[in-house]
């Protein structure tokens, strides 16, 4: 059996941070994810999917993601239930995620330029995987010679 999601989208509001009484931070946030097809009046629709993250993964999504930025989320979908104050049965469903994304730093949200920033974050909850899973990469286009010819060798090529 599987249960896997990944998601590509902008977040609907700032991250919301909170604690359990027992002191474990969880992170709820809503992502748009744009359907691949327009409606029948040409307006593109969108899927707002509620997102939640535990402890280490929780904090850092609290710290560094808002309104708008463009997040890659991984993880799997959880469907929960209980009684609201009217005696009936509300179901959520929700993502629960070990792996987030941030597929632009704060200066391509905010619209300058640039180079682009990917980080990437993961929360585990078995302790050999609380180890530094976190890290940032700079994507540096390898192909930005402005224009100029590449040498290459034929030895350089793989075929």
């Amino acid at each position: 059996m599987l249960n896997r999601v990944i998601l590509i989208g902008r977040l609907t509001r700032d991250p919301e941070l909170r604690y359990t009484p027992a002191g474990v931070a969880v992170t709820q946030f809503t992502l748009a994810v744009d359907r691949p097809f327009t409606a029948q009046g040409g307006e593109r629709e969108a899927d707002f999917i509620p997102v939640v993250t535990w402890r280490q993964l929780a904090e850092t999504c609290a710290n560094y993601l808002r309104k708008g930025r463009l997040t890659a989320v991984e993880g799997r979908i959880q469907v929960r239930n209980y009684e609201n104050n009217e005696g009936k049965r509300v179901y959520v469903t929700e993502v629960i995620a070990d792996n987030v994304r941030f597929l632009e730093s704060n200066r391509d949200s905010s619209g300058g330029g640039g180079n682009r920033e990917e980080s990437s974050f993961s929360g585990g909850s078995s302790s050999g995987n609380r180890g530094n899973n976190n890290y940032s990469r700079n994507n540096q286009d390898p192909f930005s010679d402005e224009g100029k010819p590449i040498d290459i060798s034929d030895d350089d090529l793989p075929f």
